[in-house]
């Protein structure tokens, strides 16, 4: 099933790279130009951290700590949030892993699902898509690397190319 206008659109930045990585920010943007975006605090057990990764995103483990929402929380957030809906990522083989990894500290199970952002792509806006996003981009002033930008950013280039088939 292919969105119309705008997919609703995750991005979840994450302690790492690898697999001991977890999730520390999640970002949504949802069909009406609202956005939901919140800090993590990480669960007893995830120690993994990673310098390089924090230079990326610029999220320091002790903000986190002091700021971050409880796992708990942000799960029941997400369900009340998106329940029953879909939604898509431009890096699905990391972001619904780290969902999974989220939903399962939580306990709770996810009521709603993920999806590859290229499953809702056509040909044509496979061939604009980084021409797009870049203009996107450019256009803006200086943005933080943080998830509902990230997660907005997709959603923009989504519906521009949209506009253009």
């Amino acid at each position: 099933m292919r969105p119309t206008k705008k997919p609703i659109i995750v991005d979840v930045e994450a302690s790492g790279f690898g697999g001991l990585s977890y999730p520390i920010e999640v970002g949504i943007a949802l069909e009406d130009d609202t956005k939901y975006c919140t800090l993590i605090s990480p669960a007893p057990s995830w120690d993994h951290w990673d310098d390089q990764a924090e230079s990326v995103h610029r999220i320091a483990r002790d903000i986190l700590e002091t700021y971050g929402k409880p796992i708990a929380a942000v799960a029941a957030d997400l369900n009340q949030l998106l329940d029953g809906k879909t939604l898509y990522t431009d890096g699905w083989v990391v972001d619904k892993p780290w969902l999974i990894t989220l939903f399962h500290e939580a306990r709770v199970p996810m009521t709603f699902s993920v999806s590859p952002l290229e499953m809702i792509l056509t040909e044509q806006q496979m061939q604009r898509w980084h021409a797009t996003k870049d203009a996107i981009l450019a256009e803006g002033t200086a943005r933080r690397h943080r998830a509902s930008f990230d997660a907005w950013i997709v959603q923009e280039t989504y519906r521009r190319t949209l506009l253009d088939v």
